[in-house]
């Protein structure tokens, strides 16, 4: 399985990288700085990641819209939008839906909750795919 992860922080694309070799090590994480990177690297990459995670506060290119992008192109609307981020707001998080998410994860606050969370991610994916 690989995973593109978006995120401005450096430190929170180190540790998800981190977590996802400890729940998994076959996962691969690719890792992007913000909304406008994702859609480079899926331009410029003929193979797709299986999931993408996204942090909705992000430079240059947010969240809510590099969902927008993903969903509006033909070769990259059917890969899985993961929103990870901090927000608490029902409503954006609605929103988020909306536009075409597939699942929220929000940003648990040490490692130990980012492998819990991330292992539960894998699990139904697993199961999913059975």
């Amino acid at each position: 399985m690989t995973i593109l992860y978006a995120d401005d922080d450096h430190d929170d694309r180190e540790l998800m990288s981190e977590a996802l070799q400890k729940v998994d090590p076959s996962i691969s994480c690719l890792t992007a700085n913000d909304g406008q990177n994702v859609l480079d690297i899926l331009n410029e990459s003929s193979d797709l990641p299986d999931y993408i995670f996204l942090d909705v506060n992000m430079p240059v290119m947010d969240g809510k819209k590099c969902l927008v992008a993903l969903k509006k192109d033909q070769r990259l609307r059917d890969i899985p939008v993961v929103i990870y981020s901090t927000t608490t707001d029902n409503t954006e998080i609605k929103q988020l839906y909306n536009l075409g998410a597939s699942s929220f994860i929000q940003k648990p606050n040490n490692f130990s909750d980012l492998c819990s969370a991330l292992n539960m991610f894998v699990r139904l994916v697993e199961t999913s795919r059975q």
